[in-house]
């Protein structure tokens, strides 16, 4: 695999981290193409359970490459639109749980990225924004409705359109990161959580985390319909069958899928 993504594996946990830190791990078409194959990797492999996004060196990625973007026409432009859409979104697919932890800079098209993770831990010393608006520019890679889904209307529309960048516990104030954590113990706590998922029935973490992602965008009925579609299907798999009676015999759960 490119050496643009380092991958390793920490149990049932795989963690991918962007290393391009001379760059600030800013994203260009190569480091997409190399989180792509990463994703696809994980998404084929089944002993995988959960997925931790990072970067190297003091930044998660600091944004789209501005100078590889320097030279773009507009239907260059958009083709590299539809390039960052589709890396992220494979990663917003993949069925198991994935947690961005955010080491320092996530502005653009990192903010975008981490926001393609089920959630984000973040460092002390991360900053999150959106500052395409100082370019000349607007979010390419998803900024404008996956910010609008994480914090609501009105902050999206602040940090979008004036550009500005916030500190690490402003952003879990307004629900953009869950959780902020000294930047020694950032990965250590994601690698906690990780492993927390990790050890629950992925059959059921599957399926939540599927009725969770389609209900967001549906009506509540069709919502609740997901979910007795999915409460119903987790009765025909022997994660419940385990799950249930370890809890009636007082013992831990072994979850083999």
């Amino acid at each position: 695999m490119s050496e643009l993504i380092r991958s390793e594996r920490k149990g049932a946990v795989a963690i991918l981290t962007l290393n391009r830190p001379d760059t600030l791990n800013a994203l260009d078409e190569a480091l997409l193409l190399a989180l792509e194959a990463a994703v696809a990797e994980v998404a084929t492999d089944g002993s995988v359970r959960a997925v931790i996004v990072t970067g190297e060196g003091r930044a998660f990625a600091a944004g789209a490459d501005i100078e590889a973007m320097s030279h773009m026409d507009p239907t260059q432009a958009e083709a590299f639109s539809r390039l960052g859409h589709r890396v992220f979104a494979s990663l917003e697919a993949l069925d198991v749980p994935t947690i961005a932890a955010v080491n320092g800079f996530a502005l653009g098209g990192g903010c975008e990225l981490a926001m393609s993770c089920d959630f984000i831990y973040a460092s002390e010393k991360a900053r999150f924004g959106q500052p395409e608006v100082k370019l000349g520019l607007i979010p390419g890679f998803g900024g404008t409705s996956r910010l609008v889904r994480r914090v609501g209307i009105a902050w999206a529309k602040e940090l979008g359109c004036s550009g500005v960048n916030i500190k690490a516990k402003e952003a879990a104030r307004i629900g953009l990161a869950n959780r902020v954590f000294d930047a020694d113990e950032l990965l250590e706590k994601a690698l906690e959580t990780a492993q927390t998922i990790a050890d629950v029935s992925p059959n059921a973490t599957r399926l939540a985390k599927r009725v969770m992602q389609q209900g967001q965008d549906a009506d509540v009925r069709t919502a609740h319909a997901l979910e007795q579609n999915a409460f119903g299907l987790t009765f025909a798999h022997p994660d419940r069958t385990e799950g249930v009676a370890a809890f009636l015999e007082k013992r831990d759960p072994k979850f083999d899928d």
